[in-house]
């Protein structure tokens, strides 16, 4: 389990998806607060900590987390739009163990999650459930009421992408960004398409909710 603290939606949504896409658990928060209420319940293998943050900044916070003889030893790296070597100094001299400057790769981030988390002995799987609705991300497969489903590669990371939002609707650009990247030179209506393939292939209509006007949701897999 990854945690994930940053306040912008957006880079928020994109991190958790590239990291859960490739078999790491990802929670995001955009506010202090709830990661430290959640890390009353449970500690992450790893922290990923934005510097800029409302109510409290990232320095804080890590500074926080190297004084506490529970998280002392918690893996983080540090994402910022700040990317001077001072920055970047104060960063690492705080106990910080990585830093990424934004705009970053998704694929740098990844790659370099990945090789705390094995320095670490913190690599692990995910596995997402909807009610009935399984998605084993470390086998790749998709399972309803234990029948597995097959998908093409988009359907596949679409699905992921929805049963990952928890309920929040996702709208059509943000799944266009999430799935076909910036750089699709396609329109929404794609999305739709291929939402009607998976209801298609599941079965089950109520799995994926439409909201009207504004894009989809997960629903319960019944």
């Amino acid at each position: 389990m990854i945690y994930l603290l940053e306040d912008d939606d957006n880079i928020r949504m994109l991190v958790e998806y590239a990291l859960c896409s490739q078999s790491i658990k990802t929670v995001g928060f955009s506010h202090p607060s709830e990661m430290w209420a959640a890390m009353e319940n449970e500690l992450p293998s790893l922290l990923l900590l934005d510097i800029m943050l409302p109510d409290e900044d990232g320095l804080s916070i890590l500074k926080k987390l190297r004084s506490s003889e529970k998280t002392k030893r918690l893996p983080v790296i540090m994402l910022t739009a700040k990317g001077t070597e001072y920055d970047k100094v104060i960063g690492l001299d705080s106990g910080a163990d990585d830093y990424i400057a934004k705009p970053f790769g998704m694929t740098e981030l990844v790659a370099r999650v990945k090789a705390l988390l094995r320095r670490s002995g913190n690599v692990s799987n995910a596995e997402f459930t909807a009610g009935g609705l399984k998605i084993n991300t470390a086998k790749h497969t998709v399972s309803l009421n234990e029948n597995e489903i097959t998908l093409s590669y988009k359907e596949y990371e679409l699905l992921l992408a929805l049963v990952k939002a928890d309920g929040k609707v996702l709208t059509r650009d943000v799944l266009l960004n999430l799935i076909w990247g910036y750089d699709f030179d396609g329109e929404t209506r794609t999305v739709d398409v291929h939402i009607r393939h998976l209801r298609s292939k599941l079965g089950d209509e109520s799995i994926i909710e439409t909201v009207k006007g504004v894009g989809y949701k997960i629903g319960v897999a019944k």
